[in-house]
């Protein structure tokens, strides 16, 4: 008969050898990053000290009294030599919380801290977190931008009526987080990031103006917006600078994924874009770049997306769905991109600057109709056609 101590001993060490696993590139890729064998972080990874209780007395049949259900939707950034990720866990109950995973080399042996975060509460305590967006900005602290959910009660009836606001927070370790108000805004906002430098010495933010919690309505794509004080933050003006498209990607909705990557062509950006099918939302990734001198002025728009669910992700709790908030630019020039599959499981991909540049400069745009999207494959097989290599 197996003791408690056997099973726990047998426990720990399963639990060891997925957090130990190394992760390996996958063969045959497009040319533009590079996706790896293994998720990066699943439930399972989620402490054993989170889950179980390991006192026998309390809990002999060694049950988990706590379970997870997912791990999602991080923001990453390098941070005293390790990739650090502020990953959304999702417990059985469906409240999300943050926590740190870090990693030596950004693609395995991600570990959680030993607690989740405590984030503060506002004056309104929300009841569901998520999805943060971590910026190293340069007046020298590092902000976390995340959505808070709570109950709309101008619909008291309506259990799953819900409003959305942008919260904001900030730290110098990870572990204590100072609360700042929510932003102020006329619309709903549940996707807003906070650019790393000053604009005309004010707070920049990349938006997505919703009517309603999940409904687009009138908001016209990802926005932009300055702020006086971060420490009360309010949008008076907000304009528009990457609109959705009837037929394309973000025909539904679309917004900013992390923070763009400061290069010497330009701002580099990681968004995603929205739209309806006959099987429900599809959620993809896709990039384009704005000028040095105007993160406002779009000079790059590739067309199409940049990356999709494939295979194994796309099943999970919420099918056919890429979601990025988090990526890492090396100082050699590599580029880590942390994306979750199906709100279920987080993903790596790796790149480099000068090959996400080349995509976005040299990647055809959108003609927007089927005749346009012929002649830009055609142009490319006579290119092809006249090319020696080819033949």
């Amino acid at each position: 008969m197996t003791t408690f101590k056997e099973k726990v001993k047998a426990l720990r060490e399963h639990h060891e050898e997925l957090l130990a696993r190394k992760n390996e590139p996958l063969a045959f890729g497009n040319g533009i990053y590079e996706k790896y064998r293994y998720p990066i972080l699943t439930a399972a990874n989620t402490p054993l000290e989170w889950r179980y209780d390991f006192d026998e007395k309390d809990n002999p049949f060694l049950m988990e009294r706590i379970m997870m259900n997912a791990v999602l939707n991080a923001g990453a950034i390098k941070w005293q030599g390790k990739y650090l990720l502020v990953c959304r866990v999702e417990g059985a109950d469906r409240k999300s919380f943050f926590a740190v995973a870090e990693s030596p080399n950004g693609v395995d042996n991600f570990r959680f801290w030993d607690e989740p975060i405590t984030m503060p509460d506002t004056d309104i305590p929300a009841t569901n977190i998520y999805d943060m967006r971590l910026t190293q900005h340069e007046d020298g602290w590092i902000y976390g931008i995340f959505c808070a959910e709570r109950h709309d009660d101008t619909k008291p009836g309506d259990t799953s009526a819900a409003t959305a606001t942008a919260a904001i927070a900030r730290t110098r370790d990870f572990k204590t987080w100072e609360r700042l108000p929510d932003l102020k805004t006329k619309s709903q906002q549940r996707n807003v990031v906070l650019h790393p430098e000053f604009v005309d010495g004010k707070y920049a933010l990349y938006t997505r103006p919703q009517d309603g919690f999940i409904d687009t309505g009138s908001g016209g794509g990802i926005g932009w917006a300055l702020v006086d004080d971060i420490t009360k933050a309010e949008i008076h003006e907000e304009k528009i600078i990457y609109g959705r498209r009837y037929h394309t990607i973000m025909e539904v909705k679309n917004g900013e994924g992390p923070h763009p990557i400061k290069t010497p062509n330009g701002w580099l950006h990681l968004a995603h874009g929205v739209r309806n099918t006959a099987d429900g939302l599809r959620y993809v990734l896709y990039m384009y770049m704005t000028a040095l001198d105007d993160p406002t002025r779009i000079i790059a728009r590739p067309g199409g997306w940049f990356l999709i669910p494939e295979g194994d992700e796309y099943l999970g709790d919420v099918m056919n769905v890429a979601f990025a908030n988090g990526w890492i630019a090396d100082e050699d020039g590599r580029v880590f991109i942390y994306y979750a599959s199906a709100d279920t499981r987080l993903h790596v991909a790796t790149s480099t600057i000068d090959r996400l540049v080349d995509y976005c400069m040299n990647t055809p745009e959108d003609g927007l109709t089927t005749s346009a999207s012929v002649e830009t494959i055609k142009a490319l097989v006579r290119k092809n056609r006249n090319s020696v290599i080819a033949k």
